[in-house]
């Protein structure tokens, strides 16, 4: 029996959609134009990659723009700084950086730590302690740089690049 006979006569063509608002900021990164006055050159004539390197500064302006989230984009920068000067930093050090640095406890902990992490530029690993005299539980956290956001844009370059190489093979074994 079709489904469809069971539904008065308009409501059988009707489609339900959702109303696409766009992708949340809190998941996103910025891409501008690739040949942007933003970006340093990163390819020669013939797409292929250059050898210089992108700074840190560079490269944290794709997960919190310099143009349009310069105050997340300043604080992310001090705080990978300092990560890369040491291997890990506890919550001390986290708490000096901030008082430092005169930050809002509320905007580096809600918006700029929780983005590093989920792009995978940080890693936070929690220890669990009980305290023997009090028998309370806490968990310190250590906080460390990660591999994870370079491995997964290399993920998707080297997809990509894949599908452009296949696509270019297959049209020259075409011409002949």
């Amino acid at each position: 029996m079709d489904d469809q006979e069971d539904k008065p006569a308009g409501e059988a063509n009707e489609k339900k959609t959702i109303a696409s608002r766009g992708v949340p900021s809190s998941e996103s990164i910025y891409l501008p134009p690739h040949n942007s006055e933003e970006l340093r050159s990163f390819q020669d004539a013939s797409e292929n990659p250059t050898r210089n390197l992108w700074s840190v500064d560079e490269v944290s302006n794709f997960v919190f723009s310099r143009k349009y989230q310069s105050k997340y984009y300043e604080i992310s920068i001090g705080f990978l700084r300092l990560l890369a000067e040491h291997t890990y930093v506890d919550g001390a050090a986290i708490s000096k950086f901030v008082s430092e640095n005169k930050l809002s406890k509320a905007t580096f902990y809600n918006r700029v730590l929780p983005r590093l992490r989920r792009v995978g530029m940080i890693k936070i690993e929690r220890d669990t302690i009980v305290a023997v005299e009090s028998k309370r539980k806490f968990r310190p956290m250590r906080i460390s740089l990660s591999k994870t956001f370079g491995n997964y844009l290399m993920k998707i370059g080297d997809s990509w690049l894949a599908i452009v190489d296949d696509a270019r093979t297959k049209k020259r074994q075409q011409k002949l």
